[in-house]
Order: structure tokens, then sequence, then C-alpha cells
């Protein structure tokens, strides 16, 4: 019974990290109705620029974090700019395999900038474990945790408290509603790419410092897991990503425990098959669905 709880704890902190993947993912999506597939590599640039910073100058974490969030943010904008700023709206198609294309340069290009397999990054093991009877609680792991509830929260309130959340709300709703409201598309559109790969840079950052080294892979096992956790709870539900997130990170934990590494893999990936036969919509996309028909059965 223990080992049940200890593996929920620990599901639950690496799930809010997935969860804020998830997130990117889905900001995204769910503003633009287009994929990014270059999420993932985006947030790799940013990893491997505080890795750099750690092994040339030895900096602390905060320099390190803000390196992190710089890049991603930086290799997102240059994604936006050639995949998303200059292709129609209609076509997602297009976006999709311009940005997977992005994806393979941006990798390719950090694989040639560091060609070892495997680089330091700066963990959080200076800090004490903490004891909780028989559990254990990892300090990265509550950082994790207690990170996705601030973001969240904060993204709640800008997009319900702000005039900007409600220009965001405005183009996920219709591009051309926005426009003829006024809205500048472009720039609503540009700087949501920018706050998802911001999202996406915190959680990158938390992953790396959690396992203390990166490799140049790493770009595709974010994607994969930021997809699966957002198909889990429902394309372009925000409300749903971090929940995706956690029942991600609950099956893996005790996949892993019990299974081991290839059980994990093999039940992550009959989970996501379930969901899409089970629930098309998502944990949370049915019911986003009906508060969206009650809304335009009001008007």
């Amino acid at each position: 019974m223990i080992d049940v709880v200890q593996n929920t704890l620990d599901g639950l902190a690496i799930g809010s990290a997935y969860g804020l993947l998830a997130l990117g993912f889905t900001l995204i999506f769910g503003v633009m109705r287009r994929l990014n597939m270059a999420f993932g590599s985006s947030i790799l640039v940013g990893i491997f620029a505080g890795a750099w910073l750690h092994g040339q100058w030895a900096a602390g974490m905060i320099p390190i974090f803000a390196a992190t969030l710089a890049g991603a943010v930086l290799a997102a904008a240059y994604v936006e700019r050639l995949s998303f700023a200059w292709i129609r709206g209609d076509a997602a198609l297009a976006s999709m395999a311009s940005s997977f294309a992005l994806w393979m340069q941006l990798e390719d290009g950090i694989a040639r900038a560091f060609p070892q397999r495997s680089y330091a990054f700066p963990s959080f093991d200076i800090l004490p474990l903490l004891e909780l009877g028989p559990l254990l609680l990892r300090p990265e792991f509550i950082a994790m945790f207690l990170t996705a509830a601030v973001l969240v929260v904060a993204l709640h309130l800008m997009l319900t408290r702000t005039v900007f959340g409600l220009q965001v709300r405005t183009l996920s709703e219709s591009r051309e509603a926005a426009r003829v409201s006024g809205v500048n598309v472009g720039r609503v559109a540009f700087l949501t790419f920018c706050i998802a790969a911001a999202i996406g840079g915190v959680a990158g950052f938390l992953i790396a410092a959690t396992d203390g080294q990166i490799s140049t892979k790493l770009g595709l096992w974010i994607t994969m897991k930021g997809l699966i956790a957002m198909v889990i709870s429902g394309l372009g539900s925000l409300r749903g990503a971090l929940i995706g997130g956690l029942v991600l990170g609950l099956v893996e934990a005790q996949a892993q425990w019990y299974l081991g590494a290839s059980g994990r893999e093999i039940t992550v990936f009959a989970l996501l098959f379930v969901a899409l036969i089970l629930l098309p919509q998502g944990l949370a996309g049915r019911a986003d669905a009906a508060a969206r028909n009650e809304a335009l059965r009001r008007l």
C-alpha cells in the first residue's frame, strides 16, 4: 500500500510537468487551430541554452532558468514567423508540415552544436528529501507541482480578467469575428505562441533539473509526452490539459514500478489507444463542448 501511495505522489508531481507541456500545445491549438510540431524542439533549444550557460560559466539556477525561457521563446518566435504567420489561416496541414520541418532543423542544429550523447544540467539535489513517515517527497517534485499550480492559476486569470485574455478567447472562437472586432490577430497569435513557449520552457527546465542531465533526443520525448497528455485531456481544452498530464504521470509511475520501463511505455500507448476509442473528445472535451453549446443556445 505504501508503494502505491509513494508512486501516486511521484506520478502527480511529474504529471504536473506533463500538464504544462500539454497546456503549451493546447494554448496554440485552441487559439490558432493548428498543431505546432516544433514545440518540443523549441523547448530543447531553451534547455540547451541553459546547459551551455551552466557548462561555460557555472551559472546559478536563476540565470540558467532565464536562459532556458529566453531560448525557448526565441526558438518559438522563429517557428511562428516561418510556419504560422505567413501561411493562410485555413492551411492547417501546411503549417503542421512546415513546423515538422523546423522541428528537424532545430533538433539537427542542436545535435551539431552539442555532439556529445548527454550533458549535465544543474539539479535540485542541494535540497534535502522531505520525509512524511514512510513516504519521501523529493524537493524537485514539490517544485514541479507548485509551479504547475501557480502557472495554471495565472493563465486562467490572464484569460478571464484581462483585455488580452478576452482577445485570445475571441480569436479561439472565430478568427474572422476577432478581426471584425478590431483585434490585431497577428499580434495576439504571436504573443500566445510566446506564452505557450514560456510555459513549455518552465516545464522543460523542471524536467531537466530533476534528471540532472539532458540529451539531444529530449525534444522528441517532450513532444510525445505533451501530445499524449493533450489527447487524453481533449484537443483544445485548457482546463483539461493539466488533468491529462496528471493522469499520464500517475499511469507512468505505477506502470514503472510494477512493469518496468518497457511495460511503462506499452501501458502509456495503451492508455492513449483507449482514450482515442472510448473518449475521442478527451476527459474534459465533452464538458467543454456542452458548455459551448449552452452558451450558443443562450445567445
